[in-house]
């Protein structure tokens, strides 16, 4: 499922939103936020509701009108021509013509593109071989979003907009998503994702951007920001005493229960193996490094 960890060289810039406001009533629903994606790139925005995630998303596609800053998709305004025709979205509410087929509905979809992907190949590459000639209505929810994500990708769009796309799917599911998802990302399209599946846009994001309150926290590689976490916790069972293990090189806090060890370090290899030449039967190792998860609860609870 997972794409590369590390992002690849900024190509060519396919959506950027620059000091970007809205505000609502009395509620400042984005707040100043910039962002940028190039061509090649998984771009995953998290944060908690409320956040802004939904407004900054409604908002380059054009269904929101902004007070304050600039957006260019694709080189034009959102929500133009121009935008929409490069462009393919799966919102998480879609609603799609429950009479129709999902063959029609690709039919009628790709009669707005001069060079549309194949109903065939969209069906191998989103599961819906044997479902093309089902009505919508006769779906269950996870083939639904399936013929959805068809639907997004029916125009091979540079620039694929992602909200919250596999929560109606199963893990064989997940993986086929990304797995089509993929391939189209190794040849420039770009992709743009809200989750709140930290899992899993640790799995599959180039870059993440963390948002709190209508604005951007920070960003960078998944790796760049669960390093904002130091240290991991090493366990293991072992017959050195508190002593010993509080005086091997790395370890910061030791906690001892009955022969099993607790390491906070920030050297684990380092400590690992001045324990392993001080205990050649330590056994039962398991390394716990800081998750995207932890690193975004920790940055989200700092910025309250």
């Amino acid at each position: 499922m997972s794409l590369p960890a590390s992002p690849p060289r900024a190509g060519a810039e396919l959506l950027s939103l620059s000091g970007v406001r809205k505000r609502f009533a009395q509620t400042e629903a984005l707040r100043g936020l910039d962002l940028t994606l190039h061509t090649g790139e998984v771009l995953a925005l998290l944060g908690p509701n409320g956040a802004g995630k939904t407004t900054a998303v409604r908002a380059l596609l054009g269904l929101t009108r902004v007070d304050a800053g600039q957006i260019r998709v694709l080189g034009s305004a959102p929500g133009s021509f121009a935008a929409r025709l490069g462009q393919g979205v799966m919102l998480q509410v879609g609603a799609l013509p429950d009479q129709l087929t999902v063959r029609d509905q690709l039919r009628l979809a790709s009669s707005y593109y001069a060079e549309p992907a194949s109903i065939d190949s969209l069906a191998r590459d989103c599961e819906l071989d044997g479902q093309l000639d089902r009505r919508y209505e006769a779906l269950s929810g996870g083939q639904k979003r399936r013929a959805q994500f068809a639907l997004a990708l029916v125009g091979n769009p540079r620039l694929l907009i992602l909200d919250e796309p596999t929560s109606a799917l199963d893990v064989g599911a997940r993986s086929s998503f990304w797995a089509a998802i993929r391939r189209r990302v190794a040849a420039g399209m770009g992709v743009l994702l809200t989750t709140h599946d930290l899992a899993e846009a640790e799995a599959v994001a180039h870059r993440v951007l963390v948002m709190a309150q209508g604005r951007a926290l920070g960003s960078g590689t998944p790796a760049e920001v669960r390093a904002r976490i130091d240290g991991s916790v090493v366990h293991f069972r072992t017959s050195l005493d508190a002593t010993a293990l509080a005086a091997l090189p790395g370890a910061d806090q030791v906690l001892l229960d009955q022969g099993r060890a607790s390491v906070h370090t920030r050297a684990p290899e380092q400590l690992l193996r001045a324990a392993l030449a001080a205990d050649a039967t330590l056994n039962d190792l398991e390394v716990i490094r800081p998750r995207l998860e932890d690193a975004v609860e920790r940055w989200l609870k700092e910025a309250a």
